[in-house]
């Protein structure tokens, strides 16, 4: 497995990686799918309170899903390890829920998934805006930060284990068996919501 240790704004000493390489090793006896693993150490300096004045992310690749952690503190070491504890977390979290539902097909319960979207009044002169593809009318704040992604599509079990790998608490994917976008969500303890856009053809 290939280890890359990067600095934004900041040096990375021998001592540092030597510890991040011995502790990622630990990793990759839980899995053994891994292929490289980039650990990014950011610097933020004043911008941010002292407690969080170094963030550490940590992204593991391989044939399997990508695995992300993050964490923040005065001192890098102290960030890395912070890392390093979630990202133990969300694997073992993965791991559990696979055991406790194992065979999972079909849909989860979605109750209390509601969506509600009401379009604010044009007003008698609106300004016009076009950022990132959207038109934007009016003076109001507005910040947008478009991504894009390149989607496989995947089963429900395996959007869950995706979203626990990453840490998140939701996950939108496109449904394998019905080809429509979905997003799953957690609830509590190990209960999860699932969400699927019925796609209606316009005239």
């Amino acid at each position: 497995m290939d280890v890359l240790i990067t600095g934004r704004h900041c040096q990375i000493p021998d001592e540092f990686r030597t510890r991040v390489t011995e502790k990622i090793a630990a990793v990759e006896k839980l899995k053994d799918r891994i292929i490289r693993a980039e650990v990014q150490v950011s610097a933020h300096g004043s911008r941010r309170q002292p407690g969080e004045s170094t963030q550490v992310e940590i992204t593991l690749r391989g044939r399997g899903p990508v695995i992300r952690a993050e964490a923040s503190a005065e001192d890098k070491t102290v960030a890395f390890d912070h890392a390093m504890e979630r990202l133990m977390s969300q694997l073992r979290r993965a791991s559990d829920r696979r055991k406790a539902h194992r065979g999972l097909r079909g849909q989860l319960p979605a109750e209390d998934v509601a969506a509600v979207a009401e379009a604010a009044p044009e007003p008698d002169e609106p300004q016009v805006r076009n950022i990132a593809g959207l038109e934007v009318t009016g003076d109001g704040p507005l910040v947008v930060r478009e991504k894009h992604f390149d989607a496989t599509p995947l089963t429900l079990a395996q959007a869950l284990d995706e979203m626990e790998l990453v840490g998140h608490d939701f996950f939108i994917y496109v449904d394998a068996d019905t080809g429509a976008p979905s997003a799953v969500y957690r609830r509590k303890a190990y209960d999860y919501g699932v969400i699927h856009l019925k796609l209606e053809a316009t005239a």
